[in-house]
């Protein structure tokens, strides 16, 4: 089970993207596996040397009573030292931004983030991709592929 930030791809381009834990509550676990999440204007920004992920919205667990999780709180990203390093350098830089791209479940049930160091589009480059979608959909309804 993942949910992709589908506007990302639209609206970045990504030049490295890194796989991060993330730090959860258990209602909020709860609701990942109901699939009560929105990426909508969620990014990533540096506190202390630590990564974390601020308006990325999981909402309230149903079954959940009165220790239920603020839908939009900050969650602390787990990377290694080197990698944190290299992100906090490259974000220093001019029209660098980290975007949250999917969250998925390992293998041993750990939600886990896919983050990614992007640089913003603009408006012509938009119109690029989106021409370059429309051709490869007329390619493959012309061929059947």
């Amino acid at each position: 089970m993942e949910f992709l930030n589908r506007k990302a791809g639209f609206e970045y381009y990504f030049e490295a993207s890194y796989i991060a834990g993330i730090v959860l509550s258990g209602t909020e676990v709860k609701a990942l596996r109901e699939g009560k999440v929105s990426f909508n204007d969620s990014y990533c920004h540096f506190h202390n040397g630590e990564l974390f992920v601020k308006s990325l919205h999981i909402s309230e667990y149903s079954f959940g009573t009165i220790t239920n999780h603020e839908p939009l709180q900050e969650r602390k990203l787990l990377l290694n030292k080197r990698e944190l390093r290299k992100l906090e350098t490259k974000i220093k830089e001019k029209g660098y931004s980290i975007i949250p791209i999917k969250i998925f479940f390992s293998e041993k049930g750990f939600a886990k983030l896919e983050i990614g160091l992007g640089k913003g589009k603009k408006l012509f480059d938009k119109r690029n991709t989106i021409k370059e979608r429309e051709s490869d959909r007329d390619v493959k309804r012309k061929y059947g592929i």
